[in-house]
């Protein structure tokens, strides 16, 4: 992979960074690469004049309605955040990789494994990285019980389950409801997150089926205003209101994933549990359960620290790209969660268990 000087070194160049997408989410890549020292925003790329102007006022890009324009024209650009709806991922990540940019892309990594796959294959092609924006498997809870299960605190891992789950959270802003943009709903939007990160915990290991359902039956009402999040557009709203999906690993264990934008439960819930042979845990609150001298202990970190997840998963994409890093959150990684994103979703359509391959 290439990369270029340190910026701790004098003749360092500037890393400059475009924007494939200059609405919502990108605000946040540009908080953080401006935190990065040698980081140098360029360009923004958007089909929306207001978000290409509050960019502009804001980080002082360059901006163009036509990424391809943006591309052509700005051949410095060492990196480009893709900050899209998820339906045009796998388009913008592989024109930009074939441009000879690095990429992070926002989560999911595309509406599928195919599309994944092509991204991957983009990448290897032009020699650069493909980095996907999972920041919560870079969270100081995540590494407090990622270090307890490699060092076999846990014994084997029997089960995962994983929540992200919300009473009344349907975003009225975006294409967050529309299944022909974003693929799906919670499960693609919010349960991606914790089954990253969960799985990332787990060592990784290779699912080999799933099944699972989903149910529609809020959000394409119209409703009273429950909480701030009101007034969603529920005639285009075409995802799930509530997913249920469980996984099966070749190691024999199993991740159950519940998420939601709409559900009659107490409160919002975005935690996983483990549960091994000879210990488990919970993410949040961060905990450890166990067995010591014949008393179950539940132990909770003093301290955990870490810093903001948001800084660690832009530095570490700069890192990567720049400073020859290893990637901690690669294409491949995205992909196999995007398989089990899949199976949740095609075992829900045919109503039975199916294969992932």
């Amino acid at each position: 992979m290439t990369t270029s000087p340190s910026p701790a070194t004098p003749d360092a160049k500037p890393f400059k960074v475009g924007f494939i997408g200059a609405g919502g989410i990108s605000g946040a890549h540009a908080t953080w690469y401006k935190k990065i020292p040698g980081v140098e925003l360029v360009a923004a790329a958007d089909i929306s004049e207001k978000s290409l102007a509050t960019m502009k006022e804001k980080w002082g890009v360059k901006t163009y309605t036509d990424y391809k324009e943006m591309l052509a024209k700005e051949k410095d650009l060492d990196a480009v955040s893709v900050c899209t709806p998820n339906g045009l991922h796998a388009q913008n990540s592989i024109d930009a990789l074939n441009a000879g940019k690095h990429v992070i892309v926002e989560k999911p990594m595309a509406m599928n494994a195919k599309e994944g796959q092509l991204m991957i294959d983009a990448a290897k092609k032009a020699k650069k990285h493909l980095v996907v924006g999972f920041q919560y498997r870079f969270d100081g809870k995540t590494a407090v019980i990622k270090r307890q299960i490699d060092d076999g605190v846990f014994g084997k891992i029997l089960y995962v389950r994983c929540q992200a789950l919300r009473r009344r959270g349907i975003p009225n802003w975006g294409v967050f409801g529309r299944k022909d943009l974003q693929g799906g709903g919670p499960m693609i939007d919010i349960g991606v997150h914790v089954m990253e990160m969960a799985h990332y915990t787990m060592g990784s290991p290779k699912p080999i089926t799933a099944s699972g359902n989903v149910w529609t039956y809020l959000g394409n009402k119209p409703m009273e205003a429950l909480t701030g999040w009101a007034n969603w557009d529920h005639k285009t709203y075409t995802v799930e209101d509530l997913a249920i999906g469980q996984i099966r690993f070749d190691n024999g264990a199993l991740l159950s994933i519940e998420a939601s934008f709409a559900a009659h439960i107490e409160k919002d819930m975005f935690t996983f549990t483990v549960m091994g042979e000879k210990g488990g845990a919970c993410w949040d609150p961060c905990a450890i359960y166990k067995d010591e001298h014949g008393y179950m202990f539940n132990e909770t970190p003093h301290y955990i620290g870490g810093g903001d997840q948001w800084e660690h998963k832009m530095r570490h994409f700069v890192e990567v790209c720049r400073d020859g890093k290893p990637n901690l959150s690669s294409g491949e990684a995205g992909l196999m969660v995007q398989k089990m994103l899949d199976g949740v979703y095609a075992s829900a359509e045919a109503k039975k268990e199916v294969r992932i391959d």
